[in-house]
């Protein structure tokens, strides 16, 4: 199967990318950012209440960024990747 991603930044020429592959199980820790835009968090409680009855055994933690504006700051990128498996990013208005 082939999979195209495009970049939205210039679409005349799409960057090519290939997928991450992904695991048989997910196991461990699944963080869930917020990324401080209006009703990320109702996104996230949802995904959080099916993800906790879809993969019993998998932790949750909540994340949240400051402000939507700018990339997360550099200590919550670290905590997430010290304390994480797998990270969910939420992107809803």
């Amino acid at each position: 199967m082939t999979v195209t991603i495009l970049d939205p930044t210039d679409e005349r020429a799409p960057i090519e990318r290939q997928i991450t592959t992904r695991p048989a199980k997910i196991t461990g820790v699944v963080g869930l950012l917020d990324i401080a835009k209006p009703r990320g968090n109702v996104l996230l409680d949802e995904l959080e209440r099916l993800l906790s009855s879809e993969l019993p055994g998998v932790e949750l933690r909540r994340y949240r960024k400051p402000t939507f504006t700018k990339p997360a700051p550099s200590d919550l990128r670290l905590k997430m990747k010290s304390e994480c498996n797998y990270v969910v990013e939420a992107l809803a208005d």
